[in-house]
């Protein structure tokens, strides 16, 4: 066997480690940062899933999708079938809006629980960012139905490697290169001597040499990978989701201007061939339920003082309002926004709200409330008092709230005499609205009666599916306003075309932690705002 004298490339071995070491370290930077995709919906801030309840025909359906967290990816899909009798349902992802829409490729069958048999899931592949569809087909005892649940479909931010995986990696890498360069050294001093014969000078460098030279090979292999890598990952970044950016000024006289811009998310960039699967602008924008923003100002830290408001747009990309005698303070702003093709946005600011600010009365569809902050009252509290002698009550029953657990959230407003007023109004369209706000600023969501989706997409989606059901000879229930008026199980329902006093919500809390929930129902002109808290575990 031949010998090998490996004590003069020591010094050499740790050089090609150090600089191995700085390259792999770049390398293993870009790896990290397309690795994967931590998602969440575009709607609402940190609440990622979307949740619909809502009639597929005769049947009544609890939908929620979970969107994938990378695009393309999978969207994990659960749907529980209220009414008996579903034998069989399919589902299929589709464009919400263009020619993608007009023709559904072939929907996949779900699989129904073993135990539940009115429980259904599947796993449905979103090619493209933009705004999705799920329609789902339902088979039972009374025919057919279909729904279509509107799904915006987007990478939000970038998910790190697991540090044990990336260390891994970095060694594994760094031993083959080691390897590969102490291999063609040995290979190259030896391979001209006899067995048992040591290595010379002459071998010894002529070895040095061809490790020197293998060296930059294979350096220049994995900057070669580098560089690669950093092209696929700035090519990724441009698609990574970059919401709307709004800049909130106030000026004295109490007249708030919103200002848009748009960051270019999915823009092509200078010289590309390509055009973007999707497209979004300031001006844009379609009414959601008679209103093109809808903004929640919520008093920071306590989120005590709530006010729900609808700017006017004066120009493209700026809105402007005059503000009500609001409290002073900090005030986190939400604005909720739909564009034409039905893409849902929640764009964010903050404003300083000075003392004594001289504000108009509340009008329109306008909303506010004063409460305790949140800090100051238990979270286990079920019943509102509201201003005027009314009261709230949370239908929450005695079990622990978890997180990502469907789950309706029943309200009921009852007189000052405890009972049902007998005025009750649509507050524009529905029979409420809620916003949910973990006290950490991480969740916003605003959830209408039938979901976390928007009225406006809903409308888009449901318009579409209709002559698509009655051409393959199935029915829809149109989710319109129409839609929103009734609750399931309404024990609240009032006689005589009244409407009901109960409304209810289907969402489920994204991530542990403390929140505050905001109900707005309506009795004749007087808009009436619910404060409730809880904790999740």
């Amino acid at each position: 066997m031949s010998s090998v004298s490996a004590a003069p490339t020591s010094p050499l071995i740790i050089f090609f480690f150090m600089l191995v070491s700085s390259i792999a370290g770049r390398l293993i930077k870009s790896l990290l940062l397309i690795a994967g995709l931590a998602m969440s919906t575009q709607a609402h801030v940190g609440s990622p899933d979307v949740y619909l309840d809502g009639r597929a025909g005769p049947y009544r359906l609890f939908i929620t999708v979970r969107p994938p967290i990378v695009i393309p990816g999978v969207a994990e899909l659960e749907i529980r079938a209220e009414t008996p009798g579903v034998r069989e349902m399919r589902a299929v992802p589709m464009p919400l809006a263009g020619e993608g829409a007009k023709f559904a490729p072939v929907p996949d069958k779900l699989i129904v629980s073993k135990q539940d048999p009115q429980f259904f899931t599947g796993s449905l592949w979103m090619m493209a960012p933009g705004s999705w569809q799920v329609r789902i087909s339902v088979d039972g005892a009374q025919g057919k139905g279909v729904v279509a649940v509107p799904v915006p479909s987007a990478a939000l931010t970038t998910k790190k490697m697991q540090r044990g995986l990336g260390v891994a990696l970095f060694a594994l890498m760094t031993f083959l290169v080691l390897g590969v360069v102490v291999m063609v050294g040995a290979s190259a001093r030896e391979v001209r001597l006899d067995p048992a014969v040591a290595p010379g000078g002459d071998a010894k460098r002529r070895g040095i040499r061809s490790m020197a030279i293998t060296f930059l090979i294979v350096i220049g292999i994995v900057w070669l990978g580098k560089s690669w890598w950093d092209r696929e990952a700035s090519s990724y970044a441009n698609k990574v989701y970059k919401p709307l950016l709004m800049h909130a000024a106030l000026d004295r006289g109490g007249i708030l201007m919103l200002t848009m811009s748009d960051p270019g998310w999915l823009k092509p960039r200078p010289g590309a061939l390509t055009r973007p699967l999707f497209v979004r602008t300031i001006d844009d924008l379609i009414p959601d339920h008679n209103h093109l923003m809808h903004l929640y100002a919520i008093r920071q830290p306590g989120l005590d003082v709530v006010y729900h408001l609808h700017p006017d747009l004066i120009q493209s990309g700026v809105f402007r309002l005059k503000l009500p005698a609001m409290p002073p303070g900090k005030y986190s702003l939400y604005a909720d926004i739909v564009h034409a093709s039905g893409f849902p946005e929640t764009m964010v600011a903050t404003i300083q709200v000075p003392p004594g600010l001289q504000g108009r009365p509340l009008s329109g569809d306008d909303a506010s409330r004063i409460a305790k902050p949140y800090d100051q009252v238990p979270a286990s509290a079920t019943v509102s008092s509201l201003p005027d002698g009314y009261r709230m009550e949370w239908l929450r029953g005695k079990g622990a709230l978890h997180a990502r657990q469907p789950m309706l959230f029943r309200f009921r407003l009852e007189d000052p005499q405890d009972r049902a007023p007998r005025d009750m109004a649509l507050y524009m369209g529905m029979l409420g609205h809620s916003a949910f706000v973990k006290t950490d600023g991480t969740v916003f969501a605003h959830i209408h009666p039938s979901g976390s989706v928007s009225m406006a997409a809903l409308m888009l989606a449901q318009n579409q599916t209709q002559s698509s059901a009655s051409a393959a000879g199935g029915n829809t229930t149109p989710m319109g306003m129409a839609g929103m008026n009734m609750t399931r199980g309404n024990s609240g329902a009032q006689q005589n075309g009244e409407l009901p006093n109960e409304v209810s919500f289907p969402w489920g809390f994204p991530t542990p932690g403390r929140y505050r929930i905001f109900v707005q129902m309506k009795h004749g002109e007087s808009i009436e705002t619910g404060v409730f808290d809880a904790a999740v575990q």
